[in-house]
Order: C-alpha cells, then structure tokens, then sequence
C-alpha cells in the first residue's frame, strides 16, 4: 500500500511548546483531505525508578490539561543536543533527587501516531544514588510517593493514574518481573 502524497505544509499555530501544520494530502484514489499535525518540538522520556527490590518512587504533580494532580513517573522532555538516556538521568535527579547506577531502554512509544510525531522514551531507572535535586521547570515542589512492588497492579485502578505513558510502562513492569 502506498502512503499518501503530501502536497503541501503550512504552519497553523506555535506556541513555546508546540508547532500546529495543516498537510493537504492526496489519497492513492485521488481523494484530497487536510490534516492538522502536532509537530515534534522535543520527545520525551518516562522513567520506572526502582529504589530497590521492593519499591518505586512515583510523583504527583499538577496536570494543568485535566485541571487535577496525577500519580506517575518521573518523566521529561529531551532538550536540544541531549540524548534521551542523558534527559532520563538529568530527569531523575531533578525530579527526585536521585542519579541512576544504570537505565534501560524498553522501547519508544507514541501516543497520537494520528495527528502526532512525538515519542516518548520507556526505561527502568535501578540502582539510584542520591544526589542534589537541582534545577528543573516544575512550579511548585513534586510530591514523591513510595509505592510497594508487590501492589503495582493497583496502580491501574488507582484515580489518579491516567497518563497512558505511565500505564503502559507498569505494563512492561509486570511482564518484566513475571519473566524473572
């Protein structure tokens, strides 16, 4: 199957975090449709800390989009130049105050392949270290929220978890720890 052709790109809208394009597009059947698109202004990293075998830090932080505080992971985005493994570290200690003696990569996800070129970076963050907790865009002070490994499960139902991110990295969790 052939994609469609792109036959023109004009810009709808920036802002300091996003970049809207209309593409007019061309169908294989000669159809013409316009898309809007949500262009990547820097990917981003979700991080799984693992404090030690029994335990994970999570933070609850304000998600202006839902108006409400959400539960979840250490998560950034990539700045220019930095390579996602280099964010997740920097992201871990800016958040929580913890450096990673080492960070796997699981897999890039996207959220919104439809309109939508981001991609989030997945990886499980072990053998943290503490160290100062400087720097960083957020607001007001991230709550860190310790979480039992033997209840991960209930975070899936827990009304503050909603960001997809985060539950398809518990996802990837538990099959990790299932396979061991």
């Amino acid at each position: 199957m052939s994609k469609p052709q792109i036959l023109s790109t004009s810009l709808v809208a920036q802002s300091r975090l996003f970049r809207i394009e209309a593409l007019e597009m061309e169908f294989r059947d000669g159809q013409r449709a316009t898309f809007e698109c949500l262009r990547n202004q820097g990917d981003g990293v979700v991080m799984v800390a693992a404090v030690d075998d029994d335990a994970l830090i999570l933070v609850r932080e304000y998600a202006a989009g839902f108006d409400r505080y959400e539960l979840g992971f250490v998560k950034g985005r990539i700045d220019p130049g930095e390579m996602a493994p280099q964010t997740a570290a920097r992201e871990l200690g800016e958040e929580i105050g913890f450096e990673p003696g080492s960070l796997e990569l699981l897999r890039g996800v996207t959220t919104s392949p439809g309109y939508s070129d981001f991609t989030t970076y997945l990886f499980i963050a072990s053998g943290l270290r503490p160290c100062p907790q400087e720097g960083g865009d957020e607001i007001e002070p991230l709550e860190q929220v310790r979480w039992p490994l033997g209840r991960i499960g209930a975070l899936y139902d827990h009304p503050e978890v909603s960001d997809a991110r985060t539950l398809f990295l518990l996802h990837l969790l538990e099959r990790r720890l299932a396979a061991e």
